[in-house]
């Protein structure tokens, strides 16, 4: 069973994150975790948190010498911001008149609409959201990009596979549909400030987040992750929660900020009609394959072998910095939101995030699919696989 966890809020000491199911063998070291993290911060539009909270990571289990040992695999990625929040954010008790002169520590009691702020207050009986948003902030996905290295690194071992994302939309500013990245692009694309793929589109999204930070706003978008390299047959159709498109529905999701999953066309094959719908199969030299990858290589809740595509759209950040309109929940008088630092978008970013959960998900497939205790024994269990194949 591959399984993962996360732990920790935005501001405390750590976050650490574990896996467990990873087989032994894959090869994967602080370096590469560090330069996943990198990403994450990366893109046009991050706020100067990005600039100063950097991701201190290390490796404490499960790890030896740059390969899996077989057990869990423990990460912690420490906050170099800790000095300034030890107090507010102590595990401990804390002498409460030391407190009270901090204004870190003062109550925040205007919801941000959008966020968890109002609805964790409710649900975990806090009448301060400071409990709610340090878990439910972004920040968590750090933990989630390290533990996704893992599985790419996994998935890449056994497999072959190759995973990469780009941005396909940012507020209004849309990339041409034929945009279609390969594996060979990935540098190029996480170069460009936006990390888009068409170079004149993305002149036009930076020229978009100029204007909305100008305006003091926030904006959303759509990422695509692309995966290929995938072999046929990967979840199945036996069981609802084993779908491979519902466990990446459910996985881009969770995402904070996601608000919406497509897989291949998704939305447009919906106004087709069903003869413009599907992708029509042939037999072609290198065996079965089909014409065209509207259903972005998933059927019936199955790899298909075709590139993988999944589309995830990312509302705008919740703390704008022209303040929304709430209340004061210690008054119940209106009120300005809460307006924290601020990102004018970071849909860039939030690619980076959905490959990690893309990636987590494939490799949870992959060794329900083909098992194994080592990368060798996985390697060995999806080559007799495919050399087996009743139809290839």
């Amino acid at each position: 069973m591959f399984r993962w966890l996360t732990a920790g809020e935005s501001h405390g000491r750590a976050l650490v994150a574990i896996c467990d199911g990873v087989p032994s063998g894959v090869r994967i070291t602080t370096e590469d975790l560090a330069a996943a993290l990198a990403r994450r911060r990366a893109g046009y539009g991050r706020g100067a948190r990005m600039t100063f909270e950097q991701d201190e990571v290390e490796l404490t289990g499960g790890v030896r010498h740059g390969s899996t040992l077989g057990g869990p695999v423990a990460i912690r990625i420490a906050n170099t911001e800790w000095p300034k929040w030890e107090a507010v954010m102590s595990a401990d008790p804390v002498d409460p008149d030391s407190l009270a002169g901090m204004a870190r520590n003062a109550p925040l009691t205007r919801p941000r609409p959008g966020h968890a702020d109002l609805a964790g207050m409710q649900k975990f009986g806090h009448t301060d959201a400071r409990p709610v948003l340090e878990r439910a902030s972004a920040r968590e996905t750090a933990a989630r990009v390290a533990l996704g290295e893992v599985a790419r690194q996994l998935l890449r071992q056994v497999l072959g596979v190759e995973i990469l994302s780009h941005v396909v939309a940012i507020g209004q500013i849309n990339a041409p549909d034929s945009t279609m990245p390969g594996p060979d692009d990935k540098a190029a694309i996480d170069a460009d400030p936006v990390r888009c793929a068409d170079p004149a589109t993305s002149q036009a999204m930076v020229a978009e987040i100029d204007t909305a930070k100008k305006e003091g706003d926030t904006l959303g978008g759509v990422v695509e992750v692309l995966a290929f390299g995938l072999p046929p047959g990967l979840g199945s159709f036996t069981h609802w929660d084993r779908r491979l498109d519902a466990r990446l529905a459910g996985a881009l999701m969770s995402i904070q900020a996601i608000k919406g999953v497509e897989v291949g066309d998704g939305f447009t094959t919906a106004t087709r009609r069903g003869s413009q719908a599907h992708d029509e199969i042939e037999a072609t030299e290198n065996g079965v394959a089909r014409r065209t990858n509207r259903a972005g290589g998933i059927e019936g809740g199955m790899s298909t072998g075709e590139p993988l595509r999944v589309r995830a759209a990312m509302k705008p950040i919740s703390t704008v910095p022209r303040a929304l309109d709430t209340i004061d929940t210690s008054t119940g008088e209106p009120a300005k939101a809460i307006n924290q630092r601020s990102d004018a978008t970071a849909v860039p970013a939030a690619g980076v995030v959905a490959e990690a959960m893309v990636a987590l998900v494939l490799a949870e497939a992959a060794v329900e699919k083909f098992g194994g205790d080592s990368v060798e024994e996985m390697r060995r269990n999806a080559e007799s696989y495919l050399k087996a194949l009743v139809i290839s």
